[in-house]
C-alpha cells in the first residue's frame, strides 16, 4: 500500500521560513528548514547504528523538540518509534524493553544513569551533538515501507494491568493527523503549547503531528508549571492548546489567568479525564472559548468535534463524531442503543491501531470486525451529540440499578467543600454494591457529611448517593495523572 513518507519533507518545502517547533526550556527555535536539517543528521545517526527495517527505536528523554525529530527520521527509515515513560519504575520499564526488544534506546543526561540497569543493546545519548558535520545538502534516502506496518509502539499504562504496546501504522497517524487538520480547523496560522508527555499519544498525536502537518508551530515545554504554560501562550500567540483537568485546575487558580484575555486563543481543549463543571465555569466567566475531547491511543487519538458555542448548553458533550470517524454505541447484546440510551462506545476508521505488539488476544478481545470496542460508556442524545459516562468496568449494579460514577463525581466536585472525588462499588451482601465516595477537600475543617449528602440528593436520584465518603488527603494517581481507581480499594473503610 503507497505510504506517503516524507510529508514533513514536503510541508518544510512549502513553509521553510514558518516556525516549526520551539523548546521553552531553551528558548530555541527551528525553522521548517531547520528542523529537515534536524530530521536528516538523525536519520544520519541512526544509521551509523546500522539499524534494519522494522527495528524499534526506544526512546527515554524528557519532552523536548528533538523527539519529533527522531520520530520523523524513524519514520523515513522504516524503523519502528517507541518513546518510554520515565515515571515508570525500573521494573515496569523492564518488562516493556523485554516485550519490544529495541535495537537501540535512546536517552538524555537526565537518565544515563537508570539505563545501566535496563535490558538494552545499544545506547545514544539524544544531547551528545555530532560536531563539524552540517546535513543542509544531504539528500536523505528514504526506505519504502507499507502504509499498513508500524511507525510507533505507544505503551499504555495504569489502570488495566500490564502496560499493552498500542501499534500506531502511518496510516493510522496520518488519517488522525487528516482528520484533526480538516475537523478542527487547522492550518499553518495555528501554534500549540504543550507539555503533554511525547511518550503518550495526547503529546504525540493529539495536535502536535496534526499542527506540523498543517503547517504550523508546536511549542513544547518539559516540567508543567501553571503560570509559565499561561505566559507561553500569550508570548507565542498561541491559537488552541490543550492540558488535561488537573493541569487546568492549576492554571486557572492563578492570577496570571485571572489578569489574562488570551486574544490569539481559537480554543483551549481539555483531555485525558472527565473534566469538571467548576473547569468550564472559569473560562466561560472570561468568555473564552472551552471544550472537551474524548480520544484513546488505540484510536487517534482524536475522534468527535464540539461547536464552541454548543459547549454553553451542552456541557460534558464530547460533539459529534469527526468527519472521518465512525461511531457506534452499542448494548450489552451488540444492538444499536436508543436516543439518550447508555452503552458501549466503538469506533472505526483508517486512525483505529492496527493491534497490540505481541499480544494477539488482547487484540482480538478489543476488536469486533472493524470496529473498536472501547470499553467505555456514552450515550446519544436526539441532536446527535455524544456523552461520555466512563468506564463499562466501573460502572455500578446497587439494588439491581446501574448507577455511573461520573455522574456522581461531577456531583461532588460542584461543591466548594471539595477539591478531587471518585466514586467506586464495593462489595455489599443486600445491595450487591454500594457507591463509595472518596473525597480530598479544600478546608477540612469545615467538612460537614450532611452537607454533602443533601447537596447530592437535591442533583441526584437517592439510589445514586454515596452511602460512604472516605476523606483522603490525595487521591492517587496514574503515571499520567488520572485517578487510580484500583488503588482506591486499599484506602476503603
Amino acid at each position: 500500500m503507497y505510504n506517503d513518507q516524507t510529508w514533513f519533507l514536503k510541508r518544510a518545502k512549502m513553509v521553510p521560513s514558518h516556525l516549526a517547533c520551539i523548546d521553552i526550556n531553551s528558548g530555541q527555535q527551528w525553522t521548517y528548514a531547520q528542523f529537515t536539517n534536524l530530521i536528516k543528521e538523525w536519520v544520519h545517526r541512526l544509521s551509523l547504528e546500522q539499524l534494519k527495517q522494522g527495528d524499534r527505536v526506544a526512546i527515554l528523554a524528557n519532552n523536548h523538540p528533538e523527539l519529533l525529530a527522531i520520530l520523523f527520521a524513524c519514520g523515513l527509515k522504516g524503523y519502528i518509534y517507541v518513546p518510554l515513560n520515565f515515571r515508570l519504575s525500573l521494573i515496569e520499564l523492564t518488562e516493556i524493553l523485554t516485550n519490544c526488544e529495541p535495537a537501540i534506546l535512546i536517552t538524555d543526561y537526565s537518565y544515563e544513569e537508570l539505563i545501566y540497569s535496563l535490558p538494552v543493546k545499544k545506547m545514544l545519548n539524544r544531547e551528545v551533538r555530532l560536531e563539524g558535520k552540517s546535513f543542509i545538502n544531504e539528500s536523505i534516502q528514504v526506505t519504502s515501507i507499507s502504509a499498513d506496518e508500524p511507525w510507533m509502539i505507544i505503551y499504555t499504562g495504569g489502570t488495566t494491568g500490564k502496560s499493552k504496546g498500542v501499534q500506531l501504522s502511518y496510516n493510522n497517524v496520518n488519517w488522525n493527523a487528516m482528520n484533526t487538520i480538516v475537523s478542527w480547523g487547522l492550518s499553518d496560522r495555528d501554534c500549540t503549547v504543550t507539555y503533554m508527555p511525547l511518550f503518550h499519544t495526547g503529546g504525540l498525536n493529539a495536535l502536535s503531528i496534526p499542527i506540523l502537518m498543517a503547517g504550523g508551530t508546536v511549542v513544547i515545554g518539559d516540567r508543567f508549571d501553571g503560570k509559565q504554560a499561561i505566559e507561553e501562550i500569550i508570548k507565542r500567540k498561541a491559537t488552541i492548546s490543550l492540558f488535561v483537568p488537573t493541569m487546568y485546575q492549576v492554571m486557572t487558580q492563578t492570577e496570571t489567568f485571572k489578569n489574562s484575555d488570551f486574544p490569539n486563543v481559537k480554543v483551549f481543549l481539555s483531555g485525558g479525564a472527565p473534566c469538571p463543571f467548576t473547569i468550564y465555569e472559569q473560562f466561560e466567566k472570561k468568555g473564552l472559548p472551552f471544550k472537551e475531547g474524548y480520544g484513546l491511543t488505540e484510536a487517534g487519538p482524536n475522534n468527535f468535534v464540539i461547536d464552541v458555542d454548543a459547549v454553553k448548553f451542552k456541557k460534558g458533550s464530547v460533539g459529534k463524531n469527526m468527519q472521518f470517524v465512525d461511531t457506534l454505541i452499542v448494548s450489552v447484546m451488540n444492538k444499536p442503543t436508543a436516543i439518550n440510551e447508555v452503552g458501549e462506545l466503538w469506533i472505526r476508521g483508517k486512525h483505529v491501531f492496527t493491534g497490540y505488539w505481541r499480544n494477539e488476544k488482547e487484540t482480538a478481545d478489543v476488536m469486533n470486525d472493524e470496529w473498536l470496542k472501547t470499553g467505555d460508556l456514552a450515550k446519544m442524545d436526539a441532536e446527535g451529540d455524544y456523552y461520555i459516562v466512563g468506564r463499562k468496568k466501573d460502572m455500578i449494579v446497587t439494588g439491581g440499578e446501574n448507577v455511573y460514577p461520573q455522574e456522581i463525581e461531577h456531583c461532588l466536585i460542584q461543591h466548594r467543600m471539595i477539591r478531587e472525588a471518585a466514586v467506586i462499588g464495593l462489595p455489599d451482601e443486600k445491595w450487591g454494591e454500594v457507591v463509595t465516595a472518596f473525597i480530598s477537600l479544600t478546608e477540612p475543617a469545615s467538612y460537614s457529611e450532611k452537607q454533602l449528602i443533601d447537596h447530592c440528593r437535591q442533583y441526584l436520584g437517592g439510589y445514586k448517593v454515596p452511602k460512604a465518603f472516605v476523606i483522603v488527603e490525595e487521591l492517587p494517581k496514574t503515571h499520567v495523572g488520572k485517578i487510580d481507581k484500583k488503588k482506591l480499594l486499599y484506602l476503603k473503610p
